[in-house]
């Protein structure tokens, strides 16, 4: 038997490459066992070497010949072999363990090398561009080992000096991609930052701290309330440049939320004291004090309420950054300059008012998100020699056992070794119902123990668990500006200068034609400077968006931007996988035909087949032989044949295992079992055919049952007026209509090969509709990364899921698919609302002043109104249920 003798293997539906090449040994790994790949008829195991190709119709008897096919990519070229221990499965993305640590910083060990730099790669449609960028890189001379993985859009290379990793980025371009390096973070510090009113503010911050000469990058990001800093210099001189700004930041810490709440600082009472002297003076002007008296206490009001403003003012001017405090800022002073001192006290104070009322409001959208940083507890009780004792979480390492009792929340995510109980899953996963967990099972951090003690052995740190991991991409999600959002901003920045600039011109020309005095335009110029601010309409986007992706995040449901949660609105057709998507995904054998009587003979043979398989058809025979105590024959040249079977060599005999496509092309008719045949479609099950060369021995019928939640989740999404839910299935005609019919889609789709599911949505594609995939986020990767909207389930169980789609269900089930989608199209109405009430409100204020019916006071009011009505609509999302 010859051994695999390719540059090296190329996973397909999983999205990576599995097998880094060795640039300067030229070497590949030639593996010792085989996994399944993204269909039943793909599974089997060569012997002694080679891997099965996946999503190919090409057969896999050319192992024999010594070659592994590839799909989605061309072949790689030849290399020598060098023994290792295992290989992954193609499809099911069993990726080392190296891999499986990679951090959100990209700072990844690949093959025990010290030396791998990791860069984010854009622009890569499928794992043939990862291929392309791979094997040109490797022709280089300069780069030891080079690894792309088209799922997680990263590079990594091994480069023999920096010069080498500095040539990455051209290189890549050159290919027709865009590739950034993923820089060392051991510099870059995340501060909260406080008392941001819009979009504007954090720009102010970004250009002030840019100007530093020890500040290398800065991110400010309104949503979140959060600045990425890389920079050389401390912590309190960063803390101190926010200060000047007008702003207060905070250095996030590992701490949970309640100390950081228990620290705040004393709420700030210069709005209240300016309130309160405005009033004095407005009440003033009815007695007889004296005027200068009233002018003084309208200037302490000015001065007080307005001091931080002009503050952050002072520093936007400096950074050239035109943002509100400027603009209200001018307006105050302005109207003191021209002696109208009461309508400029009016303009700080409820400027003041507002963007306090502002700051709790988004403060509360945010907190949706901080929220789930309490969700497990900071301390676990933890096994020490003989002892339990309590300690904190971030103390525990991996491996060390934790008991947790009935009523308590998990601390860490883990494996259960003792114990049985029910867990409340919801706050992880958003299902209704407990889970039972026993000896075995995988349970989250934040879930509820029902009842019943648990023993867990702890199997990812405090920052590397389930729910840690949500928080991150959540957080990340809400960073991404959605489509509507990057209008609404390029859209602001032309207004604001036109605005300005026409105040200006306002001010200064009309008086000069001789159409009034100076005090009558200055005062129009004003209140135009006033309106020039486009607050309310530059949040009308984002805030909806938090509160949106904030409330999905607390229901089980990851959205990943608000580009998707914007998508997902729009969709109006669904595809869904059909096995472990529509149906449980764990099939069993429920017929056995065997022409020659002897059933327990067919069993062994079809064992021995599928013994070395893990896709759910192949664990359904083996499990029904394995109850039954039926063993396995001795095999050779086990060998998966893509979209069809299986074959192994017993007693010097082929053996087949498989569709009616097989036998067809090994020429022999199926007539004999037709009957058979029917009457396992007509139940909905899957056809397993075993025979040899010349005959068949028989056919064993699988079934898989619908999921219970999956009726009422389609009925529920019919509801909210999707157009059209279609089945795509691998299966036959008769067990795909059967399915389609109990599960209530519209449309199946049957007889798929692994790759026809992406032809399949392309199809839907053309027909002119928006259309978002459901599946497992793994094998079904290019069929979700080709739709407009990708959906995985049961990401709670799988990083894969979390990365590769664009929403991630964390429950292994539908039950959340129909909130999503109407939480994403009540968030487009929102949105809408919000724009087109900011707007409305922007021109009828710039249509009443020149008429002089829109005093100043009243052009503040409707500003910071206007700002504070889209937010506390936006916060409606908060509570969707």
């Amino acid at each position: 038997m010859s051994h695999i003798e390719k540059h090296h293997e190329s996973s397909c539906c999983s999205n990576e490459n599995t097998t880094p090449v060795n640039v300067q040994s030229g070497t590949a790994v030639k593996s010792t066992e085989t996994s399944s790949c993204c269909s039943r008829e793909s599974d089997g195991v060569m012997e002694d070497a080679g891997t099965a190709s996946c999503c190919s119709k090409e057969s896999d008897e050319a192992v024999q010949s010594a070659e592994t096919s590839t799909c989605c990519s061309k072949e790689l070229g030849a290399a020598n072999e060098e023994a290792a221990s295992e290989t992954s499965s193609c499809c099911i993305n069993n990726t080392s363990v190296e891999e499986r640590k990679e951090t959100h910083t990209g700072e990844t060990p690949l093959s025990g090398s010290s030396g791998v730099t990791v860069f984010n790669v854009s622009g890569m449609d499928c794992p043939s561009c990862a291929a392309t960028i791979e094997k040109s890189l490797g022709q280089q001379g300069g780069f030891q080992t080079v690894e792309v993985h088209y799922g997680t859009g990263k590079l990594k290379v091994e480069a023999k000096d920096e010069k080498a990793l500095h040539e990455v980025p051209s290189l890549v371009r050159k290919l027709g991609f865009e590739a950034e390096r993923v820089q060392d973070k051991k510099n870059t510090q995340t501060y909260l930052i406080e008392g941001m009113d819009c979009g504007s503010c954090a720009k102010t911050i970004e250009k002030h701290l840019g100007s530093q000469p020890k500040v290398n990058k800065v991110t400010v990001n309104f949503s979140t309330g959060k600045m990425q800093i890389d920079h050389n210099t401390s912590s309190e001189e960063i803390i101190q440049e926010v200060d000047k700004s007008g702003f207060t930041a905070s250095l996030e810490t590992s701490k949970r939320t309640e100390d950081h709440e228990a620290g705040k600082k004393p709420t700030d009472t210069r709005t209240t004291v300016s309130g309160l002297l405005l009033a004095l003076g407005f009440i003033g002007s009815f007695t007889n004090l004296p005027a200068l008296l009233i002018t003084l206490l309208y200037a302490a009001s000015i001065g007080i309420g307005g001091y931080k403003p002009a503050r952050s003012a002072f520093y936007s001017i400096r950074s050239r950054s035109l943002d509100m405090n400027v603009l209200m800022a001018s307006a105050a002073i302005g109207a003191a300059l021209i002696g109208e001192w009461f309508e400029g006290a009016m303009v700080v104070w409820l400027f003041a008012l507002g963007n306090t009322l502002q700051n709790r409001s988004i403060e509360r959208t945010r907190d949706s998100i901080r929220s789930l940083i309490n969700l497990a507890p900071s301390e676990a009780t933890v096994k020490v020699g003989n002892e339990w004792v309590r300690k904190p979480v971030e103390s525990i390492s991996i491996q060390d056992r934790i008991l947790v009792k009935p009523g308590e929340k998990l601390p860490l995510d883990g494996e259960v070794v003792a114990g049985a109980s029910s867990i409340n899953q919801a706050p992880i996963t958003g299902e209704s119902l407990p889970v039972d967990k026993q000896e075995g099972d995988s349970v989250y951090a934040g879930t509820i123990n029902e009842h019943g003690s648990l023993k867990i052995r702890v199997t990812k740190l405090v920052e590397d668990t389930t729910i840690a991991g949500i928080i991150h991409l959540v957080e990340e999600a809400q960073e991404k500006k959605a489509p509507t959002q990057a209008f609404v901003d390029r859209f602001a920045r032309v207004y604001t200068p036109i605005v300005f600039s026409l105040a200006l011109l306002v001010m200064v020309l009309p008086p000069l034609a001789g159409f009034g005095s100076f005090g009558e335009w200055v005062y129009k110029g004003l209140a135009l400077l006033v309106v020039a601010c486009p607050c309310a309409l530059v949040i009308s986007t984002p805030v909806a968006i938090v509160s949106a992706i904030g409330n999905a995040a607390k229901n089980g449901v990851l959205i990943k931007g608000g580009t998707f949660l914007e998508k997902a609105g729009a969709v109006q057709a669904i595809a869904f996988d059909k096995t472990g998507t529509l149906t449980e995904g764990k099939p069993r054998v429920s017929q056995v035909f065997a022409l020659n009587d002897q059933s327990d003979e067919l069993i062994r043979i079809a064992h021995t087949i599928e013994a070395h398989s893990t896709h759910p058809i192949a664990k359904a025979i083996t499990d029904y032989a394995g109850e039954r105590e039926i063993g396995v024959k001795d095999g050779l040249n086990y060998n998966a044949i893509a979209g069809k079977g299986a074959k192994a060599t017993m007693d010097g005999v082929d053996y087949f295992a498989g569709n009616p496509k097989l036998f067809e092309d090994l020429a022999i008719s199926v007539d004999i079992i037709r009957d058979q045949i029917h009457s396992i479609q007509g139940d909905g099950g899957s056809i397993v055919i075993v025979g040899t060369r010349t005959e068949i021995l028989g056919v064993i019928g699988v079934s898989d049952t619908i999921r219970e939640i999956t009726l009422d989740s389609i009925q529920k999404l019919k509801s909210t007026g999707l157009k059209e839910m279609v089945m795509l299935t691998g299966d036959n005609e008769g067990t795909a209509k059967k399915v389609a019919e109990s599960a209530g889609v519209d449309r199946y789709i049957s007889d798929l090969m692994p790759e026809e599911k992406v032809t399949a949505v392309k199809k839907l594609q053309a027909e002119g509709k928006s259309v978002a995939m459901v599946g497992d986020g793994i094998n079904d990767a290019p069929a979700l990364a080709t739709a407009d909207l990708g959906i995985a389930m049961g990401g709670a169980g799988t990083d894969t899921a979390m990365e590769t789609a664009d929403i991630v269900l964390m429950a292994d089930n539908l039950e959340k698919l129909p909130y999503t989608i109407k939480l994403s199209r009540r968030s487009l109405k929102i949105i809408k609302q919000n724009v087109w009430f900011s707007l409305i409100t922007k021109f009828a204020a710039l249509l009443l002043i020149f008429p002089g019916f829109l005093t100043l006071w009243m052009a503040v009011l409707s500003d910071t109104g206007a700002a504070l009505l889209v937010i506390l609509n936006s916060m409606r999302l908060v509570r969707q249920k």
